[in-house]
């Protein structure tokens, strides 16, 4: 059975739970609790030089980066397919997906905020406003390019849930979490509403982990 070292609130953990439970595929969940720094013991970092979540374990083999672990489970369980057949429409999958995992999150991941409270000596409210800024702004680029292209449907590329919807939800739910604005993104929430109707993504969502903490 496949190990997935994962941490509830972890927007990259939750990607991979989405595209495991869309497979249909069994895992041992391994909690990872970066709030306590269990990302830099060394049995950790064993797994992942790193000191990120998530890594999969699967074979004898152990694989890293969000992306890259979804796109070895589509390759390896290629149905119910996360990548259509068409290479245009990857393509436009693919850049919304990275638009998320390259442009929008990392400014947000929990080292970033960590760097501007402890080192850049910021306070919360300085935190959450860069939080913020920049969730509101990428996902409004998100917004416009869904809109420009007119590819939607139900989800980003039509009727099929895509890689691009497996970014999309945790990204809302980090937004959410902290208070982003997103009124501003008609689209984007419709589709991410559409997607949570999905027992897939709902069974991921970090309320259904065993080491969510408590608020």
């Amino acid at each position: 059975m496949m190990r997935l070292h994962s941490a509830a609130r972890s927007s990259a953990s939750f990607r991979v739970r989405i595209a495991l439970n869309l497979k249909g595929l069994p895992y041992e969940y391994v909690p990872v609790d970066l709030v306590h720094g269990e990302q830099f013991r060394e049995a950790f970092r064993g797994l992942n030089p790193a000191e990120l979540v998530p890594v999969l374990e699967h074979d004898g083999a152990v694989l890293t980066q969000s992306l890259a672990i979804v796109e070895y489970l589509e390759e390896k369980y290629p149905q119910p397919p996360l990548l259509p057949h068409d290479p245009l429409d990857r393509a436009y999958v693919r850049s919304v997906a990275l638009a998320i995992a390259c442009e929008i999150h990392p400014l947000n991941n929990l080292r970033v905020l960590r760097y501007l409270t402890k080192t850049l000596g910021q306070g919360e409210e300085a935190k959450n406003a860069w939080y913020r800024y920049w969730i509101e702004q990428g996902l409004a680029q998100i917004e416009a390019q869904l809109v420009a292209q007119g590819r939607c449907g139900r989800y980003v590329l039509g009727e099929a849930v895509t890689i691009a919807d497996v970014l999309l939800v945790p990204q809302i739910f980090n937004g959410r979490r902290f208070d982003c604005r997103l009124d501003h993104v008609p689209t984007v929430m419709r589709i991410f509403d559409a997607c949570m109707r999905l027992p897939e993504f709902v069974d991921a969502q970090p309320s259904r982990q065993p080491d969510m903490p408590p608020d």
